[in-house]
């Protein structure tokens, strides 16, 4: 008998009513991410990437099939589900520690003991020395591993990252890149990656999920055998390259669709 999948989509659409119409945002949509497994989906705008993370967060409810977090049904929000999302949504009154600690505090967590989780996630993710400091004072890659850490503190079963680092300059993305790499591999979460960044898709991901454009449907599973740990030199090898290559054709076929 197989183990459950730490999270299944089974055959999700998503449908939205606006005044031209009803929009088909998500069409009979299906995969499963393994416990640990680091996955990135990509596609060309518009295809429903961002509306499968807001339906596992249970933030949208689909207008057709399940979704199930260790076998359970997901029908609502929960602590279980972390989401990252490209603005920092950090609250600029609370100093960095007081940020990743505060989920900590509302679940009653002693302070002592949101100390040290908070010490921990912030020597994991590079921002020591900026514990008192708020976010007014952060660079857009400091607030963002802000961010990550805070989500990583709460200890979440999955971890949702919709675009996080579509905001930052390129040479910014690519070091966020490697100190998410860095705190996936020490803490073994399982992570389901939104990006329009083929490069970025593959340096991360075990597992791409390529969509369709609108109405989004898996187009393909692409499985990446590249070694752990990663680093940025990879990018140059023909390996990735290749994968590159494909990965782009693949996403150039979809968008030519919506023009």
């Amino acid at each position: 008998m197989s183990a459950i999948p730490k999270l299944m989509l089974d055959r999700v659409g998503k449908v939205f009513s606006t005044k031209k119409g009803e929009i088909v945002a998500l069409d009979q949509t299906s995969f499963t991410v393994s416990e640990g497994e680091f996955v990135t989906i990509l596609g060309p705008s518009g295809c429903g990437k961002s509306t499968i993370l807001r339906v596992i967060a249970g933030l949208e409810e689909p207008t057709s099939g399940h979704v199930y977090l260790d076998g359970k049904e997901i029908m609502a929000p929960g602590p279980d589900r972390g989401m990252v999302f490209q603005s920092y949504s950090l609250f600029p009154w609370l100093t960095v520690e007081e940020n990743i600690s505060f989920g900590l505090q509302l679940k009653g967590i002693p302070k002592k003991v949101q100390k040290e989780v908070s010490k921990h996630y912030i020597e994991m993710i590079g921002l020591q020395g900026f514990e008192h400091h708020y976010p007014i004072q952060l660079s857009g890659g400091m607030k963002q591993r802000v961010a990550i850490a805070r989500a990583l503190a709460n200890d979440p079963e999955v971890l949702l990252m919709d675009e996080p680092f579509g905001a930052l300059d390129a040479q910014t993305r690519a070091i966020m890149q490697e100190v998410l790499l860095k705190a996936w591999e020490e803490s073994k979460k399982t992570i389901l990656f939104i990006t329009h960044d083929v490069e970025e898709a593959i340096f991360l991901g075990e597992t791409v999920y390529v969509m369709t454009a609108r109405p989004g449907r898996l187009k393909k599973c692409i499985r990446i055998s590249m070694p752990r740990p990663r680093h940025y030199q990879d990018k140059h090898s023909s390996e990735f390259l290749s994968l590159k290559t494909e990965l782009i054709e693949l996403i150039r076929m979809e968008s030519m669709k919506n023009t």
